[in-house]
């Protein structure tokens, strides 16, 4: 492993609070960190993924790239593939108990996951481990005296479970596993630090009493916030539609990161950029009118270029940026327009939208204007009166030959 000359303490946290929604138990973390820094020996910092889904898209990587953060610090990744806990299935916000992968598909979606994450994390920091290796090695026994480490009333304080409890809905033992096995991952790796989303905060917790448990001395506990989808306002899935997946075409990611608002890039560069705190004050400063900020538009491409790159390489996102921008002009677009908030949350009616958005008078006018073929979205002609357009992400609606607004949808 090449050694890495850590950064003062001060400086470490500085890093180490970007985007972080809260640290568990932060003087406990600033003493490790000393501790670490006076002795030279990296911390070691555990994220758990479970292999439900063959690819990632860029709201696992929020996590990722804190891990990244930290092996930049000096830090010691181990990066812990839940194929036994995947068979289980993760509980966590269900309101019903969730169907449990087969084997099969535990080891299909976790060779995908080892491919993927080396696109952003060093391998020679990085420890790649499998929860199985020390859970198919549990007999009877063990499992029975790591069950007797938590009781039922402390399970249920968990809010998914208590919500189906009062709600008389099932509630299966083995999913009272879950935490239980996921909290022993950070005995077996003797865990200095687990990184989580909100979320797992419950599983977390269950981590350090179970290290106190054991004799060990309990993980600090790092939890991130869910990354916003291309719509704003729900958690980026692909059952809603609303990802960029890591593996998608350049021109897809690119086109994708253009498409989101201002508000949301803020989000995105300080959750998935590797951008300094300076060069992030004059993102922000662009956003909220500054003069002396950087342009939006242009941190909006500086952030599509990022992205396509660190998946793709320079070259495909210097492609991509070029596709993007053949595609604007070949459409009349402007890249420089106003930017529009729209509460709405179901299928909007175009003529209305006009109205509300300020580039018609009246729906009769805009009625008229759509009639007349003088309607765009996104480039493409209007050619309904009756149209709808859906509330996701945000579009560019043209009004004539010069009006221009894009419209962000948000709850």
């Amino acid at each position: 492993m090449t050694e890495t000359k850590m950064k003062p303490l001060a400086e470490q946290m500085e890093i180490i609070r970007r985007g972080a929604v809260e640290i568990l138990v932060e003087s406990e973390l600033e003493e490790r960190l000393a501790q670490a820094i006076a002795s030279g020996r990296p911390l070691r910092v555990k994220t758990g993924f479970d292999p439900t889904a063959p690819d990632l898209h860029l709201g696992h990587t929020v996590l990722i790239q804190k891990m990244k953060q930290f092996q930049d610090l000096g830090h010691q990744v181990l990066f812990l593939i839940g194929d036994f806990t995947g068979m289980i299935g993760d509980p966590t916000g269900k309101n019903e108990t969730r169907k449990a992968l087969t084997r099969e598909q535990v080891a299909i979606n976790a060779a995908t996951y080892r491919d993927q994450i080396f696109k952003i994390l060093d391998p020679r920091r990085t420890q790649i481990v499998f929860n199985s290796s020390w859970m198919e090695k549990m007999n009877a026994a063990d499992l029975i005296g790591l069950a007797a480490q938590y009781t039922v009333a402390r399970m249920l304080e968990r809010d998914d479970f208590h919500k189906r409890f009062s709600m008389q809905q099932p509630i299966s033992i083995h999913e009272f596993l879950y935490p239980l096995v996921q909290g022993y991952d950070s005995v077996a790796l003797e865990a200095d630090v687990e990184l989580g989303g909100t979320d797992q905060k419950f599983n977390l917790l269950v981590g350090r009493e179970l290290q106190k448990g054991y004799g060990q001395k309990p993980q600090s506990i790092l939890t991130m916030p869910l990354l916003e989808g291309l719509d704003g306002v729900n958690k980026m899935s692909k059952s809603l539609q609303n990802y960029i997946g890591i593996t998608e075409p350049p021109k897809e990611i690119y086109g994708k990161v253009m498409s989101i608002s201002d508000i949301l890039m803020l989000r995105y560069y300080e959750l998935l950029s590797d951008v300094g705190v300076v060069e992030l004050q004059k993102i922000r400063a662009g956003v909220e009118g500054d003069p002396l900020g950087r342009h939006p538009m242009e941190s909006k491409k500086a952030l599509a270029r990022e992205m396509v790159a660190r998946f793709h390489g320079k070259e495909a996102a210097t492609e991509a940026e070029a596709d993007f921008i053949l595609q604007f002009k070949k459409k009349e677009i402007p890249e420089d327009i106003p930017e529009v908030a729209s509460p709405a949350t179901d299928a909007v009616w175009i003529c209305r939208l006009l109205t509300e958005i300020g580039l018609t008078r009246s729906n009769g006018e805009a009625r008229r204007l759509v009639q007349q073929g003088g309607v765009k979205i996104d480039g493409c002609r209007v050619e309904s009166d009756e149209h709808t357009v859906e509330p996701r992400g945000s579009v560019v609606i043209q009004a004539g030959k010069r009006k221009f607004v894009r419209v962000v949808f948000a709850s």
